[in-house]
């Protein structure tokens, strides 16, 4: 056997353990999607009903995840935590991503002065601390969940936009645009058939990659008390709120934890994944 054709087999085997991983991720993906949407469906008491007879109890087969100080259930909070998180989190990753994708394709197609001022403006976002330039401005527009998305989404938007302008810098110098010029195609025809398309795996892995980032980031500006304001279960307030019983109520602040850690796990590995599997599927 030629060492071309090991090769060859070691690859087609890479690609099919890589192409198992994917499967397994999304499927665990699809499962944690699946629980934010039933989450409140799915919770055994009302996340916001209070009892202070049943206050700091600890877990139990009535209460999985114990209670807080007020008697809510942790577990029901959790789970309707996930889903605010979570869905601020897509929001936040799709908003950047379309964003700064249309930056950075109109930019590395057209040039000149477009390309100079918006680039100039990323430099500027760039140049400073990311949490720490977001909670200057969430604390600008006075806090929530919608105000800490705003503020994120003004200084993340730059990484999509250098990424989509490399990508279309690439792309319009092959021969394939030229020829879609000289038959006639627009810019904007161009653009959407085949610079996008053919720009966007890198965008996107990036974006699975960010989702995990952005549900560390929006739960630490409510940690701090400006992203969600209670009594809006949301991960990171719950943590704020239970940091000062960690010792002495330690279900408190370990299931919200628990709650973020599983969650961008879940995306960081199925991003990996994702950067894996396009790598193999290029290198044929």
């Amino acid at each position: 056997m030629s060492t071309e054709t090991v090769t060859i087999r070691r690859q087609k085997i890479h690609k099919n353990r890589v192409k198992a991983r994917l499967v397994f991720f999304l499927t665990l993906t699809a499962a944690l999607l699946l629980v934010i949407i039933f989450a409140e469906r799915l919770c055994p008491y009302d996340p916001n009903l209070q009892d202070t007879g049943i206050s700091l109890q600890p877990p139990s087969l009535a209460h999985p995840a114990g209670t807080d100080r007020f008697g809510r259930d942790m577990f029901s909070r959790i789970l309707v935590g996930l889903k605010t998180s979570i869905t601020s989190a897509l929001t936040l990753v799709a908003i950047i991503t379309v964003t700064g994708t249309a930056a950075g394709v109109l930019c590395g197609f057209y040039g000149g002065i477009l390309d100079s001022a918006v680039m100039r403006i990323s430099d500027v976002c760039l140049a400073f601390p990311g949490l720490v330039f977001a909670m200057a401005i969430a604390a600008l527009l006075n806090g929530g969940i919608k105000n800490a998305v705003i503020a994120l989404a003004v200084i993340s938007w730059p990484k999509y936009a250098r990424i989509a302008r490399s990508q279309t810098l690439t792309l319009k110098t092959l021969d394939y645009i030229a020829a879609a010029h000289l038959a006639g195609g627009s810019s904007v025809q161009i653009i959407f058939r085949h610079i996008l398309p053919n720009s966007l795996g890198p965008v996107l892995v990036t974006a699975v990659l960010d989702i995990g980032t952005m549900l560390m980031e929006l739960a630490g500006l409510s940690f701090l008390g400006l992203g969600a304001q209670p009594p809006t279960a949301e991960l990171g307030n719950m943590m704020s709120s239970g940091r000062s019983m960690l010792q002495t109520y330690p279900w408190v602040v370990i299931g919200p934890g628990i709650g973020i850690f599983t969650a961008v796990a879940v995306f960081n590995l199925l991003g990996d994944t994702m950067r894996d599997y396009l790598d193999s599927s290029g290198s044929r």
